[in-house]
């Protein structure tokens, strides 16, 4: 059990390190009041296929590895805890 903890707790740190760069590395995409006043279009042709960029690459993984960071961490506060 003991080994178990050990690979759990090295693997938990590699997936926090790649969570905190891509989160630091991500563009901000918050439009502001501009957009609202503007009343600008989602419908162009880069909003349908913002998943295919680099940016919505980068977001796509980010919340792939906070998801699995989350059950990383329930999964360690268990064995802790027995």
């Amino acid at each position: 059990m003991e080994i178990a903890r050990i690979i759990l707790t090295v693997v938990y740190f590699i997936i926090a390190l790649a969570v905190i760069i891509l989160a630091l590395i991500q563009t901000k995409e918050d439009a502001g009041l501009s957009s609202t006043i503007t009343g600008s279009s989602t419908s162009n042709f880069l909003e349908k296929n913002k998943g295919r960029t680099k940016e919505g690459k980068q977001k796509r993984w980010t919340i792939i590895l906070s998801i699995v960071f989350v059950i990383l961490t329930i999964g360690l506060g268990i064995l802790y805890m027995a």
